[in-house]
């Protein structure tokens, strides 16, 4: 087995999908001497102390084994240690060398790549390629590298796999994942069709955007390209570091970022935590697409991100007048579906309305029944709307907690006819001055307290005669109010 070919092959892997790797050789001796030339060739994977380094052998040994051994033998708590190491996706260690050890009974789904040097069969072979085919996450599958011609062993042992009542199909050949892979991308190519992307490599962000612009502007092409996409991911993860693949890797990467540019949903988010994202990153390393911000769909379309708010007017005229109009009606839904969830996360009410118009406006316009520049106006309008909502509980004179009951009792229309805003102003007050002394963590499950808390909130209202024809409504929506504010106030 040659060092360099694992490193360098590992490392290609790991740009395709981020995993750890097993490596299984013949000898004690071997693992050694394959551990020493990895090293010449990657220093910093090397550490002396078993808690650091990213790579380590595995094997049993004892005190008078010969000094070429002795600095890998390790105790039985420090195998277990490395066993947790291992098995955690975060940590450094990213390889193991082993010769027996890990190789029946353990399991590490994190595990996506096995090199193999030693002569397997039979139940062990599959017990070995199992260490690598755990469903993971992301991991699209797991791959083994043959350095010792395990073809026709594999083939029995699949016999054998078979004849247990074994079901689905273990193993694909990256011959096969090349030719999906192309499959793949030549569809996406076609949905792209009328869109010159031929220069991405040198483009700024630009490119992106109007690629994505593009597919949002065909039937059902959002669904199709992220579909389609994420089957070309998968493909490439598992035959990335074959040379025709390498040689479609910045494609690849294009239509990855893409597609995340069209299926991110939290785009304000500077953090890089969404795997989708990190993969796109990965495979753009060292190629001229774009730099670190490339899936940002600010940066994409030439905007910075708004420093106060989505409700700046100057940015909402920036977004009406963008040239990308299909991207501008998915950017400013986005932004408008965020703001909802974070503005109104305990206003039951308003999160209903603001989400209720916000769908049925995107809607007409996915069904074509309203034009790309109208959406465009009516998603502005309810950003005025948006703020005007946000903003009322200064404009009354309430609190946070009191605007949100304010809005339950509000949602009633002959409650608004009958009694006045200072009325409506006093009730939401004692609404939720008494429901917070009241509530306790568990009263929402506990039918002797919800039952209390309901008599008490009748009493407030018929106190103050909220029309009686909707009382019970009221009841229920001020009780489902104050179940979204409980956390807060219990905590």
């Amino acid at each position: 087995m040659a060092s360099n070919l694992v490193a360098i092959h590992f490392d290609e892997r790991n740009q395709a999908q981020s995993g750890k790797a097993m490596v299984v050789a013949m000898s004690r001796e071997i693992c050694v001497h394959l551990y020493n030339e990895i090293i010449k060739l990657r220093p910093d994977w090397h550490s002396d102390d078993p808690e650091q380094g990213a790579i380590k052998i595995v094997m049993t040994g004892s005190a008078s084994d010969k000094a070429l051994l002795r600095p890998h033998i390790y105790s039985h708590q420090n195998k277990k240690r490395l066993e947790k190491r291992f098995k955690d996706e975060n940590d450094p260690l990213r390889m193991v060398i082993v010769r027996d050890m890990w190789l029946t009974g353990f399991d590490a789904p994190c595990v996506h790549t096995l090199y193999v040097d030693k002569p397997m069969k039979g139940h062990n072979l599959m017990q070995a390629i199992a260490r690598v085919n755990r469903v993971f996450k992301d991991k699209q599958g797991g791959l083994v590298v043959d350095y010792i011609g395990i073809g026709n062993e594999l083939k029995s042992a699949l016999k054998e796999y078979t004849a247990s009542h074994g079901r689905g199909r273990p193993t694909v050949d990256v011959h096969e994942a090349y030719a999906l892979l192309e499959e793949k991308l030549d569809v996406l190519r076609s949905l792209l069709h009328g869109y010159d992307y031929s220069d991405f490599l040198t483009a700024s962000h630009k490119r992106l955007a109007g690629a994505a612009n593009h597919v949002l502007g065909l039937k059902d092409g959002k669904k199709r390209f992220a579909d389609t996409s994420l089957a070309m991911t998968k493909a490439f993860s598992l035959c990335g570091t074959l040379d025709e693949a390498q040689a479609l890797r910045e494609e690849v990467a294009f239509m990855q970022a893409v597609r995340v540019i069209l299926t991110k949903r939290d785009i304000t988010d500077k953090k890089r935590s969404d795997a989708e994202r990190d993969m796109a990153i990965r495979q753009i390393i060292d190629s001229a697409v774009v730099s670190g911000e490339v899936v940002d769909v600010f940066a994409a379309v030439g905007l910075d991100k708004p420093n106060i708010g989505i409700l700046d007017e100057a940015f909402l005229a920036e977004v009406r007048n963008l040239p990308e109009k299909n991207l501008a009606v998915e950017l400013l839904e986005r932004l408008l579906e965020g703001e909802i969830k974070s503005r109104f996360a305990g206003n039951v009410v308003q999160d209903r309305k603001f989400s209720e118009m916000l769908t049925n406006v995107i809607a007409r316009y996915q069904n074509r029944a309203i034009e790309t520049a109208q959406v465009i106006e009516e998603l502005i309008a309810m950003a005025h709307k948006f703020k005007e909502a946000a903003n009322r509980g200064e404009v009354l004179g309430l609190t946070e907690d009191e605007i949100r009951f304010y809005d339950a009792l509000a949602d009633n229309e002959s409650a608004v006819r009958e009694l006045n805003d200072e009325t409506l102003k006093k009730i939401a007050h004692e609404l939720t001055e008494s429901l917070r002394k009241n509530v306790s963590i568990d009263w929402s499950v506990r039918e002797s307290v919800r039952a209390s808390l309901r008599l008490m909130v009748k009493r407030i209202l018929r106190k103050y005669k909220y029309p009686p024809d909707k009382q019970e409504e009221a009841v229920t929506l001020v009780l489902k109010q104050a179940e979204a504010l409980s956390e807060a106030w219990v905590g």
